[in-house]
């Protein structure tokens, strides 16, 4: 399961996505007398949903997203309306690279990334405790030096 922590930094994300255009229709809003109500309706069209959003739509994520290792392959489900259920088979695995942004390290948290020899690109973990992704990483690259195959 992902760190409870990461529904804050799934809402801090939507929120900086949200504010600044919000705080600009409003500042214009306040300065343009003549658009005045214009600019303050939008600014509460925009600001209404993407909080409603960025409140509702990490806590569902939290919900739905899953993960899990095994000695043969890499499970990790995601998707809020489109639900992704990802498999990586340890013998596909090429690397293994943890990430941490800003935002997470803000919140203590990681991405832990499998790169595979598929078209459909990388396997990502999110929200993870960044000990956890750590760990995770160092047994990933156990598992996958010690199995079989070319990762090809």
């Amino acid at each position: 399961m992902l760190d409870r922590r990461s529904v804050r930094w799934w809402q801090v994300q939507w929120l900086v996505l949200v504010v600044p255009p919000v705080l600009v229709l409003a500042v214009l809003g306040a300065l343009i007398g003549p658009a005045r109500f214009w600019l303050v309706l939008a600014a509460v069209v925009v600001a209404v949903p993407g909080l409603l959003v960025s409140v509702l739509l990490p806590l569902w994520w939290y919900r739905v997203h899953r993960w899990e290792v095994t000695e043969n392959a890499v499970y990790v489900r995601t998707g809020f309306f489109w639900q992704e259920w990802r498999i990586a088979p340890m013998s596909r695995i090429q690397t293994v690279d943890t990430v941490r942004g800003p935002l997470q390290q803000l919140f203590g948290l990681a991405t832990v990334v499998v790169t595979t020899a598929s078209a459909k690109g990388a396997v990502s973990i999110e929200g993870l405790d960044h000990e956890v992704a750590a760990e995770l990483a160092e047994r990933l690259t156990r598992i996958t030096g010690a199995t079989p195959g070319d990762a090809t």
